[in-house]
């Protein structure tokens, strides 16, 4: 492979890569907002169904969590070691 044909793969490929970040960047700036969401909904039915606020918001705490293991495993994925 020369590098002619290197340059010429990398320049039709660059508007799917630059798709695929900026999905990718979407896709993480609004996981918090719907992580947030998800979590008042499950406390506001917990509530609902007679359960005390403070033991809402302990078990909808796994959301959280379950976010931010998320976000770091995929960090460390794309993270290159040196």
């Amino acid at each position: 492979m020369n590098v002619a044909s290197l340059v010429e793969t990398l320049i039709k490929s660059s508007p799917s890569l630059a798709r695929l970040s900026l999905d990718l960047f979407y896709m993480y700036i609004t996981l918090g907002r719907r992580v947030r969401r998800a979590r008042r909904a499950f406390e506001k039915q917990l509530i609902l169904a007679g359960m005390s606020r403070d033991d809402a918001r302990r078990l909808s705490a796994c959301f959280e969590s379950l976010k931010n293991s998320i976000t770091d495993s995929l960090g460390q994925a794309i993270k290159i070691d040196r």
